[in-house]
């Protein structure tokens, strides 16, 4: 019950941090991690870190997360199908 609640925060992060980076970048100023950016994938929120990437036009050049954060998404998705359904 409390783990869709978890995923939607996670993700929200996640979209919000692209932001952040994205306003960061063009500011020229000290960016978020790729690690961080990557931990929040992992952890669950690579949904709203890939919506971020598309609305805001950030990373989609980056072969790692154009191609990583779909796989590792369908990779979640089988896991929480396999462990819930």
């Amino acid at each position: 019950m409390i783990l869709p609640i978890v995923l939607a925060l996670i993700n929200l992060y996640g979209f919000v941090i692209m932001y952040i980076d994205k306003r960061k970048a063009r500011q020229q100023q000290w960016r978020i991690s790729e690690g961080h950016l990557w931990l929040v994938v992992i952890i669950g929120g690579a949904v709203g870190i890939l919506l971020g990437m598309r609305t805001f036009r950030h990373k989609t050049k980056h072969a790692t997360f154009k191609y990583g954060v779909p796989a590792i998404i369908a990779l979640q998705a089988i896991v929480y199908f396999y462990w819930y359904v």
